[in-house]
């Protein structure tokens, strides 16, 4: 029987709730707070990428992810021009300042290994190189993957 009475709400439920787990199991936290670090590493992501980019990538998120992804999002037309690890992990520290303590670097992380394991490929890889090396560096180069979306 389906939770919502529409099956794509239960799918995104079911997706999220994979991804939040993993990203809970990987920094050892509860999923509350794996949710606020996936919405801080999304949305500063969201900052250093082109916005074309940037669009094709949110295609690709589980539709509740997506909806955390554009949450207080301002498009402009131009890419950021300081796109330093320092600035993006501020960016993600800034979001997790009401959530528990979890280091910037190991969620961005373990946010990187979720989109690693779920994303397409080809979107995956297009929005790795997308990124300044420091950031991209961050990133899983790509192992075993197992498509769950």
């Amino acid at each position: 029987m389906s939770a919502t009475g529409l099956e794509v709400f239960d799918r995104t439920l079911q997706i999220t709730n994979i991804w939040l787990d993993e990203i809970a199991e990987d920094i050892k936290t509860d999923r509350h707070t794996a949710w606020h670090v996936l919405g801080a590493v999304l949305k500063a992501l969201r900052q250093h990428l082109p916005p074309g980019v940037s669009a094709h990538f949110s295609a690709e998120l589980p539709l509740l992810v997506r909806g955390l992804y554009f949450e207080q999002w301002r498009p402009s037309d131009e890419t950021p021009k300081h796109r330093s690890l320092a600035e993006f992990l501020g960016h993600v520290s800034d979001g997790m300042a009401r959530s528990k303590p979890i280091g910037s670097m190991d969620a961005a992380q373990a946010v990187f290994r979720v989109l690693e394991r779920h994303l397409d490929r080809g979107q995956y890889d297009k929005v790795r190189e997308a990124l300044p090396m420091e950031i991209r560096d961050l990133w899983p180069a790509g192992g075993a993957r197992s498509r769950a979306m």
